[in-house]
Protein backbone atom coordinates (compact mmCIF):
# COMPACT_ATOMS: atom_id res chain seq x y z
CA UNK A 1 0.00 0.00 0.00
CA UNK A 2 1.46 3.35 -1.03
CA UNK A 3 1.17 6.54 0.97
CA UNK A 4 -0.80 9.58 -0.13
CA UNK A 5 0.13 13.00 1.27
CA UNK A 6 -2.16 15.97 0.67
CA UNK A 7 -1.75 19.72 1.07
CA UNK A 8 -3.16 23.00 -0.13
CA UNK A 9 0.26 23.71 -1.62
CA UNK A 10 3.00 21.46 -2.90
CA UNK A 11 6.39 23.05 -3.53
CA UNK A 12 8.77 21.18 -5.78
CA UNK A 13 12.36 22.28 -5.12
CA UNK A 14 14.16 23.60 -2.05
CA UNK A 15 16.51 26.33 -3.20
CA UNK A 16 16.01 30.03 -2.38
CA UNK A 17 12.86 30.19 -4.51
CA UNK A 18 11.16 27.11 -3.07
CA UNK A 19 12.04 27.86 0.54
CA UNK A 20 10.93 31.49 0.29
CA UNK A 21 7.63 30.30 -1.18
CA UNK A 22 7.36 27.88 1.74
CA UNK A 23 7.95 30.63 4.30
CA UNK A 24 5.24 32.87 2.86
CA UNK A 25 2.79 30.01 2.33
CA UNK A 26 3.28 28.65 5.85
CA UNK A 27 2.73 32.09 7.35
CA UNK A 28 -0.53 32.25 5.38
CA UNK A 29 -1.68 28.99 6.98
CA UNK A 30 -1.43 26.90 3.80
CA UNK A 31 0.70 24.18 5.46
CA UNK A 32 2.95 23.71 2.42
CA UNK A 33 4.88 20.54 1.72
CA UNK A 34 8.33 21.05 0.21
CA UNK A 35 9.53 18.11 -1.88
CA UNK A 36 13.27 18.62 -1.81
CA UNK A 37 14.40 16.56 -4.79
CA UNK A 38 17.89 15.42 -5.78
CA UNK A 39 19.74 18.48 -4.48
CA UNK A 40 18.16 19.85 -1.29
CA UNK A 41 19.07 23.50 -0.99
CA UNK A 42 19.67 23.96 -4.71
CA UNK A 43 22.74 25.49 -6.33
CA UNK A 44 23.77 27.43 -3.22
CA UNK A 45 24.71 24.20 -1.49
CA UNK A 46 27.67 23.93 -3.88
CA UNK A 47 28.52 27.64 -3.64
CA UNK A 48 31.12 28.54 -1.05
CA UNK A 49 31.48 32.30 -0.58
CA UNK A 50 28.37 34.48 -0.97
CA UNK A 51 28.97 38.22 -0.75
CA UNK A 52 25.93 39.70 -2.48
CA UNK A 53 22.95 38.38 -0.51
CA UNK A 54 21.34 41.35 1.28
CA UNK A 55 21.54 41.57 5.04
CA UNK A 56 25.06 40.25 5.65
CA UNK A 57 28.07 42.54 5.96
CA UNK A 58 30.55 39.70 5.81
CA UNK A 59 30.96 36.84 3.36
CA UNK A 60 28.66 33.92 4.16
CA UNK A 61 28.65 30.31 3.02
CA UNK A 62 26.01 29.10 0.57
CA UNK A 63 25.20 25.86 2.43
CA UNK A 64 24.80 27.79 5.71
CA UNK A 65 22.38 30.24 4.07
CA UNK A 66 20.22 27.39 2.77
CA UNK A 67 20.23 25.68 6.17
CA UNK A 68 18.97 28.92 7.72
CA UNK A 69 16.25 29.31 5.07
CA UNK A 70 15.07 25.74 5.64
CA UNK A 71 15.08 26.19 9.42
CA UNK A 72 12.99 29.34 9.05
CA UNK A 73 10.51 27.59 6.74
CA UNK A 74 10.12 24.68 9.14
CA UNK A 75 9.83 27.05 12.11
CA UNK A 76 6.75 28.73 10.59
CA UNK A 77 5.10 25.44 9.66
CA UNK A 78 6.39 24.15 6.33
CA UNK A 79 7.01 20.40 6.07
CA UNK A 80 10.11 19.05 4.29
CA UNK A 81 9.98 15.77 2.40
CA UNK A 82 12.96 13.99 0.85
CA UNK A 83 11.75 12.48 -2.41
CA UNK A 84 12.31 12.58 -6.15
CA UNK A 85 9.23 13.16 -8.31
CA UNK A 86 9.05 10.88 -11.34
CA UNK A 87 5.58 11.65 -12.75
CA UNK A 88 3.00 14.42 -12.61
CA UNK A 89 -0.68 14.71 -13.44
CA UNK A 90 -1.69 18.34 -13.94
CA UNK A 91 -4.82 17.59 -15.97
CA UNK A 92 -7.13 18.49 -13.10
CA UNK A 93 -7.12 19.82 -9.57
CA UNK A 94 -6.05 18.63 -7.14
CA UNK A 95 -2.75 17.94 -8.87
CA UNK A 96 -1.01 14.62 -8.32
CA UNK A 97 2.74 14.00 -8.15
CA UNK A 98 4.31 10.57 -7.82
CA UNK A 99 7.57 9.99 -5.94
CA UNK A 100 10.11 7.37 -6.94
CA UNK A 101 9.28 5.37 -3.82
CA UNK A 102 5.60 5.21 -4.75
CA UNK A 103 4.28 8.00 -2.53
CA UNK A 104 1.60 10.16 -4.15
CA UNK A 105 1.49 13.87 -3.32
CA UNK A 106 -1.82 15.67 -3.85
CA UNK A 107 -1.98 19.46 -3.92
CA UNK A 108 -4.63 22.09 -4.52
CA UNK A 109 -1.81 24.25 -5.91
CA UNK A 110 1.70 23.50 -7.11
CA UNK A 111 4.75 25.76 -6.99
CA UNK A 112 7.60 24.60 -9.23
CA UNK A 113 11.07 25.71 -8.12
CA UNK A 114 13.24 23.01 -9.67
CA UNK A 115 15.90 25.48 -10.84
CA UNK A 116 18.46 25.22 -13.63
CA UNK A 117 21.90 23.69 -13.81
CA UNK A 118 24.87 25.44 -15.35
CA UNK A 119 26.39 23.44 -18.19
CA UNK A 120 29.99 22.43 -17.60
CA UNK A 121 32.77 21.04 -19.76
CA UNK A 122 32.71 17.85 -17.65
CA UNK A 123 36.46 17.55 -17.21
CA UNK A 124 38.13 16.10 -14.08
CA UNK A 125 40.39 19.15 -13.75
CA UNK A 126 37.36 21.44 -13.97
CA UNK A 127 35.54 19.52 -11.25
CA UNK A 128 38.65 19.55 -9.07
CA UNK A 129 38.94 23.37 -9.22
CA UNK A 130 35.29 24.40 -8.92
CA UNK A 131 35.12 27.18 -6.35
CA UNK A 132 38.90 27.57 -6.46
CA UNK A 133 39.24 29.61 -9.62
CA UNK A 134 36.66 27.88 -11.82
CA UNK A 135 33.10 29.20 -11.78
CA UNK A 136 29.98 29.22 -13.93
CA UNK A 137 28.63 32.60 -12.77
CA UNK A 138 30.51 35.86 -13.28
CA UNK A 139 27.85 37.96 -11.57
CA UNK A 140 28.08 35.67 -8.54
CA UNK A 141 31.84 35.35 -8.25
CA UNK A 142 33.39 38.09 -10.38
CA UNK A 143 33.95 40.33 -7.38
CA UNK A 144 36.63 37.93 -6.11
CA UNK A 145 38.77 38.61 -9.17
CA UNK A 146 39.20 42.36 -8.88
CA UNK A 147 42.35 43.43 -10.73
CA UNK A 148 43.12 39.88 -11.88
CA UNK A 149 43.37 38.16 -15.23
CA UNK A 150 40.36 36.01 -16.15
CA UNK A 151 39.03 33.98 -19.04
CA UNK A 152 35.48 33.34 -20.14
CA UNK A 153 34.78 30.14 -22.07
CA UNK A 154 31.96 30.07 -24.64
CA UNK A 155 30.57 31.85 -27.67
CA UNK A 156 26.89 32.56 -27.04
CA UNK A 157 25.03 35.41 -25.36
CA UNK A 158 25.91 34.14 -21.87
CA UNK A 159 29.65 34.11 -22.61
CA UNK A 160 29.71 37.57 -24.19
CA UNK A 161 27.59 39.07 -21.41
CA UNK A 162 29.86 37.54 -18.74
CA UNK A 163 33.00 38.79 -20.51
CA UNK A 164 31.58 42.31 -20.67
CA UNK A 165 30.52 42.10 -17.03
CA UNK A 166 33.99 41.00 -15.93
CA UNK A 167 35.53 44.19 -17.36
CA UNK A 168 34.00 45.90 -14.32
CA UNK A 169 36.48 43.97 -12.18
CA UNK A 170 39.32 42.79 -14.38
CA UNK A 171 41.71 44.80 -16.58
CA UNK A 172 42.34 41.74 -18.77
CA UNK A 173 39.51 39.48 -19.94
CA UNK A 174 40.07 36.74 -22.52
CA UNK A 175 37.13 35.11 -24.30
CA UNK A 176 37.98 31.59 -25.47
CA UNK A 177 35.83 30.09 -28.20
CA UNK A 178 36.21 26.81 -30.04
CA UNK A 179 35.02 28.23 -33.37
CA UNK A 180 36.02 31.17 -35.59
CA UNK A 181 32.79 33.09 -35.02
CA UNK A 182 30.41 33.81 -32.13
CA UNK A 183 26.78 32.73 -31.79
CA UNK A 184 25.89 35.74 -29.64
CA UNK A 185 23.58 38.50 -30.84
CA UNK A 186 25.23 41.03 -33.13
CA UNK A 187 24.73 43.96 -30.76
CA UNK A 188 26.56 42.04 -28.01
CA UNK A 189 29.36 41.11 -30.39
CA UNK A 190 29.75 44.73 -31.37
CA UNK A 191 30.15 45.77 -27.74
CA UNK A 192 32.58 42.93 -27.11
CA UNK A 193 34.88 43.71 -30.05
CA UNK A 194 34.86 47.41 -29.19
CA UNK A 195 35.99 46.89 -25.59
CA UNK A 196 39.72 47.56 -25.11
CA UNK A 197 40.06 45.15 -22.16
CA UNK A 198 38.73 42.07 -23.96
CA UNK A 199 40.77 39.76 -26.16
CA UNK A 200 39.23 36.89 -28.14
CA UNK A 201 41.09 33.64 -28.74
CA UNK A 202 39.47 31.82 -31.66
CA UNK A 203 39.46 28.10 -32.46
CA UNK A 204 40.63 27.12 -28.99
CA UNK A 205 39.27 24.55 -26.58
CA UNK A 206 40.25 23.93 -22.98
CA UNK A 207 42.43 20.85 -22.67
CA UNK A 208 42.73 21.11 -18.90
CA UNK A 209 42.52 23.48 -15.95
CA UNK A 210 45.89 23.65 -14.22
CA UNK A 211 46.15 23.73 -10.43
CA UNK A 212 48.97 25.14 -8.37
CA UNK A 213 49.90 27.11 -5.27
CA UNK A 214 49.17 26.56 -1.60
CA UNK A 215 46.30 26.42 -0.94
CA UNK A 216 45.68 24.87 -4.34
CA UNK A 217 43.83 26.95 -6.91
CA UNK A 218 43.60 27.60 -10.65
CA UNK A 219 46.83 29.04 -12.07
CA UNK A 220 46.62 28.34 -15.81
CA UNK A 221 44.76 26.76 -18.72
CA UNK A 222 46.08 24.30 -21.27
CA UNK A 223 44.46 25.19 -24.59
CA UNK A 224 44.02 22.94 -27.60
CA UNK A 225 44.09 24.55 -31.06
CA UNK A 226 41.36 23.31 -33.39
CA UNK A 227 43.75 23.55 -36.34
CA UNK A 228 46.03 20.94 -34.83
CA UNK A 229 48.74 23.35 -33.70
CA UNK A 230 50.61 22.50 -30.48
CA UNK A 231 48.82 23.08 -27.19
CA UNK A 232 49.53 26.33 -25.42
CA UNK A 233 49.39 27.38 -21.79
CA UNK A 234 48.08 30.70 -20.53
CA UNK A 235 48.36 31.82 -16.93
CA UNK A 236 45.08 33.06 -15.43
CA UNK A 237 43.59 33.74 -12.02
CA UNK A 238 40.00 32.80 -12.81
CA UNK A 239 37.97 30.96 -15.44
CA UNK A 240 34.24 31.28 -16.07
CA UNK A 241 32.53 28.49 -17.98
CA UNK A 242 29.68 30.19 -19.84
CA UNK A 243 28.17 27.63 -22.19
CA UNK A 244 24.57 27.97 -21.02
CA UNK A 245 22.12 26.56 -18.50
CA UNK A 246 19.69 23.65 -18.58
CA UNK A 247 16.42 24.27 -16.70
CA UNK A 248 14.99 21.27 -14.85
CA UNK A 249 11.75 21.09 -16.82
CA UNK A 250 11.84 17.65 -18.45
CA UNK A 251 9.23 16.40 -15.98
CA UNK A 252 6.75 19.02 -17.22
CA UNK A 253 7.21 18.61 -20.96
CA UNK A 254 3.76 18.06 -22.47
CA UNK A 255 2.06 19.32 -19.29
CA UNK A 256 3.11 23.00 -19.21
CA UNK A 257 4.16 25.52 -21.84
CA UNK A 258 7.92 25.93 -22.25
CA UNK A 259 9.76 28.66 -24.12
CA UNK A 260 12.30 28.08 -26.88
CA UNK A 261 15.05 27.45 -24.31
CA UNK A 262 12.90 24.98 -22.32
CA UNK A 263 12.26 27.35 -19.40
CA UNK A 264 8.75 27.34 -17.94
CA UNK A 265 6.67 30.08 -19.52
CA UNK A 266 4.86 32.37 -17.06
CA UNK A 267 2.54 35.33 -17.52
CA UNK A 268 4.35 38.64 -17.57
CA UNK A 269 4.55 40.16 -14.10
CA UNK A 270 3.44 36.98 -12.33
CA UNK A 271 4.44 33.38 -11.67
CA UNK A 272 1.34 31.85 -13.30
CA UNK A 273 2.07 29.04 -15.75
CA UNK A 274 -0.18 27.77 -18.56
CA UNK A 275 -2.15 25.61 -16.08
CA UNK A 276 -4.29 27.49 -13.53
CA UNK A 277 -3.11 26.68 -10.02
CA UNK A 278 0.44 25.85 -11.09
CA UNK A 279 3.11 28.50 -10.46
CA UNK A 280 6.82 28.66 -11.28
CA UNK A 281 9.62 30.60 -9.57
CA UNK A 282 13.38 30.86 -9.52
CA UNK A 283 15.80 29.75 -12.21
CA UNK A 284 13.34 27.31 -13.78
CA UNK A 285 11.52 30.34 -15.23
CA UNK A 286 14.26 33.00 -15.11
CA UNK A 287 16.99 32.74 -17.72
CA UNK A 288 18.10 36.36 -17.35
CA UNK A 289 19.14 37.05 -13.75
CA UNK A 290 19.68 33.67 -12.06
CA UNK A 291 20.59 35.12 -8.66
CA UNK A 292 19.70 33.85 -5.20
CA UNK A 293 17.98 37.11 -4.31
CA UNK A 294 15.87 37.20 -7.49
CA UNK A 295 14.95 33.54 -6.99
CA UNK A 296 13.80 34.35 -3.46
CA UNK A 297 11.78 37.29 -4.79
CA UNK A 298 9.91 35.14 -7.30
CA UNK A 299 9.37 32.53 -4.59
CA UNK A 300 7.55 35.19 -2.59
CA UNK A 301 5.52 36.09 -5.69
CA UNK A 302 4.58 32.44 -6.29
CA UNK A 303 3.30 31.96 -2.75
CA UNK A 304 1.24 35.16 -2.94
CA UNK A 305 -0.11 34.22 -6.38
CA UNK A 306 -1.07 30.77 -5.12
CA UNK A 307 -2.71 32.17 -1.98
CA UNK A 308 -4.79 34.53 -4.13
CA UNK A 309 -5.71 31.68 -6.49
CA UNK A 310 -6.94 29.53 -3.61
CA UNK A 311 -8.99 32.35 -2.12
CA UNK A 312 -10.66 33.05 -5.47
CA UNK A 313 -11.29 29.33 -6.08
CA UNK A 314 -12.88 28.90 -2.65
CA UNK A 315 -15.07 31.96 -3.28
CA UNK A 316 -16.20 30.56 -6.64
CA UNK A 317 -17.01 27.19 -5.09
CA UNK A 318 -19.06 28.87 -2.36
CA UNK A 319 -20.97 30.90 -4.96
CA UNK A 320 -21.94 27.78 -6.88
CA UNK A 321 -22.71 25.58 -3.89
CA UNK A 322 -26.35 24.38 -3.79
CA UNK A 323 -28.64 26.19 -1.39
CA UNK A 324 -29.40 24.17 1.76
CA UNK A 325 -32.83 22.57 1.70
CA UNK A 326 -35.43 24.00 4.05
CA UNK A 327 -37.70 21.75 6.01
CA UNK A 328 -41.35 22.77 6.21
CA UNK A 329 -42.57 23.34 9.75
Amino acid sequence: MTDTISSKMLILGSGPAGLTAAIYAARAGLEPIVIQGMQPGGQLTITTDVENYPGFRDTIQGPWLMEEMQAQAEHVGAKMVWDQIVDVDLSQRPFRLKGDGGTTYVGETLVIATGAQAKWLNMPSEEHLKGRGVSACATCDGFFYRGKKVVVIGGGNTAVEEALYMTNHSPEVILIHRRDHLRAEKILQKRLFAHPNIKVMWNRAVGSFVAGGEPEKLVALELVDASGAPAERIEVDGAFVAIGHAPATELFRGHLELDSDNYLRVDVGSTRTSVPGVFACGDVMDKTYRQAVTAAGTGCMAALDAEKFLAEAEFEEAQHAPEPETVAG
